[in-house]
């Protein structure tokens, strides 16, 4: 008895986070998605102006309940003299319309996930940027769970971006604590964190451990993420993400986080 106790206080503390969310009208609940706002919000260089290689990676709040949980992140890519992003990443509805999972478009890289403002988690320019826009192209292509779609624990939006980050180290991609599914693992269960920076365990993303420089110490439990960021003095919280008390720590914090659909089709991300 005091076992079952025990977990379902654990289970209440857990989901706290997401209720907050909720209550405070963070998450688009009753937005009729076919309507929502997709229009860009300047985060991203024009190319029409910027002849240099750009690199950034995106996350926003999903779309009804499921923002009260986790973001969907995606990749937008310029190569140098481009007039276009190319954007990458995974769409749930593709899979269940026997499509793969990535999709690879030309929409706006910086567009509001149905209402919700993005923000940049990670950003490179120029050579390095030119140097990363083909390892990104190469993992997405390799991403091993292509046919597969799952918006809990895993794999899904966030599995991919797990994925495409350990591949291309160089982007540091510390995704945050409301990125459910990016620690989705299958067997061996274990491998470099997503920033690249240390390593992580994890049971099909119900369970784990991750250690890393860029991302702290970070608990996984039935998706849900809670930890601490010591270099930023901050602490992770399932729904709300990353509060740092004491301000920025003793490095700059990342960017705070903020799912896409292909125009006609119902998001899920």
């Amino acid at each position: 008895m005091k076992v079952i106790l025990g977990f379902l206080l654990l289970l209440v503390l857990l989901l706290t986070g997401p209720a907050f969310v909720i209550a405070s009208g963070s998450a688009s609940l009753g937005v009729d998605w076919s309507r929502a706002d997709r229009s860009p919000v300047g985060l991203a260089p024009d190319p029409a102006t910027t002849a240099e290689a750009v690199v950034q990676v995106y996350a926003a709040r999903a779309l009804s309940w499921r923002g009260a949980f986790g973001v969907h992140p995606w990749f937008a890519v310029k190569p140098a003299g481009a007039r276009a992003y190319t954007v990458y990443e995974v769409i749930g509805w593709r899979v269940y319309r026997g499509l793969p999972a990535v999709s690879v478009s030309n929409r706006d890289p910086d567009g509001r996930w149905f209402g919700s403002q993005p923000s940049v988690l990670a950003e490179l320019r120029g050579a390095d940027a030119e140097a990363a826009i083909p390892k990104i192209a190469e993992a997405a292509s390799r991403y091993p769970y292509a046919g597969e779609y799952r918006l809990w624990p895993g794999p899904n939006s966030n599995t991919f971006a797990a994925w495409v980050g350990r591949a291309v180290p160089e982007l540091r991609l510390d995704l945050p604590a409301t990125a459910l599914g990016k620690d989705f693992l299958a067997a061996p269960f274990v491998a470099r964190a997503p920033s690249g920076t240390g390593w992580q365990l994890n049971l099909f993303g119900a369970a784990g451990l991750l250690v890393a420089a860029e991302e702290g110490v970070e608990l996984n439990l039935l998706g849900l993420t809670v930890g601490v960021d010591p270099l930023d003095l901050a602490i992770k919280f399932p729904g709300i993400g990353r509060i740092a008390p004491f301000g920025r720590g003793l490095r700059a914090a990342a960017p705070p986080p903020a799912e896409t659909a292909e125009e006609g089709a119902a998001p899920q991300g």
